[in-house]
């Protein structure tokens, strides 16, 4: 190996680069040691001889090594971001060029010579990286020793941030972890929340506890690196409103109900959810109040009622109602112990009060018994469930007042009747008197007696005493016949002593000479016909009480029928004898009772008028179990269909034809008020279709399908129309009759009960009456094993003018009777209702 400087030629041009080297900078830099040292140290005496003689040369000229340059000081970080980091030094002193070397990469950088502090921004890095930087001071390619400095890009931020869970005090969000970073910084409201990853998981989920509800929060999440900090994203959440603590029923109707809830006051909407449909109230006040309408009638409904806030509910509140039931709509039956009524609608038990408490349990069937006569019972429907109570109703019924027993005493020779009557249980305000057509009422003040004068001596009267409480009366009036005083003829004793001499004269004269008059026609008295009147007839008593009245061409049948005459002529009539209601009767003579009219609700007819041509008529069972009523006139069809509808009628029994007459002239008795064929028919609001007909030889059977069009409720009406009974006459024999009252009964007891049945002809009187009396009185028969003929056709009498309008139609009343009697015992048993008709089939559809 070659030693340094070995030659002169070599130490010459050393010599020759220092000089040069001072001759530029000055100066002579100092020489390395082991330079110093090689140059100290010569190898042989050529080399030291040479050495000798360049020492000769001044130590200040003589060129040495340069040391490298200091370091840059105030080294430090002065941005950042996602991708760059910007750095930050101090010139040192008049050096230019500085390195910068970090992992993969080396860069020069020259200053500016003006400035004192280099800055330089480094790019192209990853986000979220920790970088090592070294900066190297170079002079004349000579580098300082060099600082370090540690620097860190900014994270990334989240992606994918999202809520994936909220209830009413708690957010949980959901975001995609930035690669390896585990550290984040949830912020709201004004705080924060640092939240560590795990290193497994690649989504990050955290719920934000203890938030109020209902309310937005507007979160920012940022990503944490050696404590830098992403820009961060945003998110907005929502907390679940509070559900409605409680909700009251405030009104229930009928068809309505009205809903109550406390609005929190916090913006919130509410969602009403009942009866299928979906309801979003107004909320105006700190409460929420809504009506529900077209409910039916004692129904139950369930509700639920949703806070709603920023898309987000609620839990439900859920709760039920039911609507009121109308009791004045129920038919009710009325006796003078007893109240029973089908009520529509849902109730849990029914209660009678007067005094004591009388229950009958649910279902649809009320029945109360065991009641005070006359009393006025408070009747109270209520349903439970959950220990929830309802009233569903209340109604105060007046039963029948009790059936009083009366006796007439002698009073004023003979010009007035003095009435006592007894005293039995029950409640009545006041006593109905009768006589001779004209009414009395006596008020109940303690009194059992009255006397009426203005009657003549030594006759005698037809009287009929009912009790009344309100406006009921007892179920059948008393009737009895009264003989005046006698005595008081004193001017007509002589003549009557006179004729008696005649009579006895006659009577001697027939013995003598006609005998055989007395053995062919029995003494008749009337005087003990009429104490017999109105009596209660046994089944075992009738055949020789219906000979009785039939002989002597039917004289005992004459007279009875004609004590009928005046019974309830004087009760007021004002509504049907009203201007606007005159054209809606088809006879002027045959009007309604204002008492027992039947008033329509729905009428549309001209002038809103409630009348129609119609009378409630007591039955078996029930006060109003008939309604007898007119053939319908052209004009009043609509208000026929509108009655059937209002009082739920599920039968009509029509005994006229629509055009009856003789060979001469053919008279209208009744419009057709029914569609012939399957085309519906429209009355009004109510849609007719006949469903089907059966026709047999005395009778049609009948089957409509009334449709309330604006409802849509349907219901069916069964027609029960007898075409063999001519006007103001009888049936040619009573079996077709007394059948078709069978079929007619049958429907009756097994679906119309609760309503009353439609019976009318022509004017709603003769046959109309004769045909409820029958059916009446065959009841009667079956169930007490006695009738009253004129007692209930008095009765009849006294709800509607003319009822069984001809003795003819009496008479064939009590025939009718006679035949049912003499009927096998063998044969009632096994009737059969199907042997009625030629089709059993045909029966049973109509069934």
């Amino acid at each position: 190996m070659r030693k340094p400087f070995s030659s002169t030629s070599d130490r010459l041009l050393l010599c020759v680069f220092w000089t040069l080297l001072w001759g530029v900078t000055g100066s002579i830099p100092s020489t390395p040691n082991t330079a110093q040292t090689a140059i100290a140290t010569p190898t042989d005496a050529t080399e030291a001889e040479t050495t000798s003689t360049l020492l000769t040369i001044p130590m200040t000229t003589i060129p040495t090594t340069k040391p490298p340059p200091g370091d840059a000081k105030d080294f430090e970080l002065v941005g950042q971001n996602e991708t760059s980091v910007t750095l930050q030094w101090k010139k040192v002193e008049n050096i230019l060029t500085y390195t910068l070397v970090f992992p993969g990469r080396e860069i020069n950088i020259t200053a500016l010579v003006e400035a004192e502090l280099v800055r330089q921004v480094t790019s192209g890095l990853t986000s979220g990286t920790l970088y090592n930087f070294t900066l190297f001071t170079v002079s004349e390619n000579v580098r300082s020793s060099g600082v370090n400095l540690i620097a860190v890009t900014v994270p990334r931020n989240t992606e994918e941030i999202k809520s994936v869970g909220q209830n009413e005090t708690s957010v949980t969000l959901q975001w995609k972890k930035v690669e390896h970073i585990l550290t984040y910084t949830l912020g709201f409201s004004g705080g924060e929340i640092n939240v560590t990853a795990l290193v497994e998981d690649e989504l990050v989920t955290h719920t934000i506890p203890d938030l109020s509800s209902g309310t937005e929060y507007s979160f920012s999440l940022v990503t944490v690196f050696a404590s830098v900090k992403s820009s961060g994203v945003n998110h907005t959440a929502v907390t679940v409103p509070l559900a409605v603590s409680s909700v009251s029923v405030t009104e229930r109707t009928v068809t309505t109900v009205t809903l109550k809830w406390q609005d929190v006051g916090k913006g919130w909407s509410y969602l009403l959810q009942i009866n299928g449909m979906d309801v979003t109230p107004d909320v105006s006040q700190s409460f929420v109040s809504y009506p529900v309408t077209s409910l039916e009638p004692g129904t139950e409904y369930r509700f639920s009622v949703i806070t709603m806030f920023s898309g987000l509910n609620s839990t439900a509140y859920e709760g039920f109602t039911v609507t009121a039931i109308d009791c004045t709509s129920v038919t009710w039956h009325v006796t003078n112990s007893s109240i029973q009524g089908m009520v529509q609608g849902l109730f849990s038990n029914a209660t009678a009060t007067y005094k004591e408490i009388h229950v009958s349990p649910g279902g649809s069937n009320v029945s109360f018994t065991d009641l005070y006569p006359g009393a006025t019972y408070e009747v109270s429907l209520v349903y439970e469930r959950n220990s929830t109570r309802f009233d569903q109703c209340r109604h105060s019924l007046t039963i029948l007042p009790p059936s009083l027993s009366a006796r007439c005493e002698y009073r004023d020779a003979g010009y007035s009747i003095f009435l006592v009557w007894n005293k039995p249980d029950g409640v009545w305000t006041a006593v109905e008197v009768n006589v001779t057509g004209q009414t009395h009422l006596v008020p109940e003040d303690g009194k059992q007696h009255v006397e009426i004068s203005g009657f003549h001596p030594a006759r005698t009267y037809a009287v009929s005493l009912s009790s009344l409480s309100g406006t009921e009366r007892s179920y059948e009036p008393f009737v009895f016949l009264c003989s005046t005083d006698p005595r008081g003829v004193i001017a007509g004793s002589v003549v009557t002593l006179l004729l008696f001499g005649v009579v006895v004269c006659l009577v001697v004269f027939i013995l003598f000479h006609r005998p055989h008059l007395i053995r062919k026609t029995p003494f008749y008295s009337g005087s003990k016909l009429s104490s017999k009147r109105y009596r209660t007839i046994s089944v075992a008593e009738f055949p020789g009480h219906f000979s009785q009245l039939s002989v002597d061409s039917n004289r005992g049948f004459g007279q009875e029928y004609e004590s009928l005459a005046p019974v309830g002529t004087k009760q007021k009539q004002k509504a049907a004898d009203l201007p606007e209601n005159n054209v809606k009767n088809r006879f002027s003579n045959v009007l309604p009772y204002d008492w027992c009219r039947v008033k329509l609700t729905t009428s549309r007819s001209e002038g809103n008028s409630d009348y129609i041509n119609a009378s409630f008529i007591p039955g078996h069972r029930s006060r109003r179990e008939y309604i007898a009523t007119q053939g319908p006139l052209p004009s009043t069809v609509n208000d026929f269909w509108t009655m059937v509808w209002e009082q739920r009628v599920k039968g009509i029994v029509m005994v006229t034809n629509c055009i009856e007459g003789g060979r001469v002239s053919l008279q209208t008795k009744c419009e057709q008020y029914w569609p012939e064929d399957s085309n519906p028919g429209l009355y009004q609001e109510l849609l007719i279709t006949l469903r089907s007909k059966e026709q047999e030889p005395y009778w049609i059977l009948r089957e409509f399908i009334v449709k309330h069009r604006y409802t849509s409720e349907e219901r069916t009406v069964k027609h029960f129309h007898f075409t063999a009974w001519p006007d103001h006459g009888v049936p040619q024999g009573t079996k077709a009759l007394i059948q078709f009252r069978r079929i007619m009964r049958w429907h009756m007891e097994r679906e119309g009960v609760g309503a009353p049945t439609v019976v009318h002809c022509s004017a709603g009187v003769g046959r109309t009456g004769t045909i409820i009396a029958l059916d009446v009185l065959l009841q009667q028969l079956d169930q007490k094993r006695a009738v009253s003929v004129g007692a209930f056709v008095h009765k009849l009498r006294l709800s509607r003018p003319h009822m069984v309008q001809t003795e003819t139609q009496y008479v064939f009343l009590h025939q009718c009777i006679m035949d049912c009697l003499q009927q096998d015992e063998k044969t009632e048993d096994n009737y059969n209702l199907d042997l009625i008709y030629v089709n059993a089939t045909v029966l049973q559809e109509f069934r």
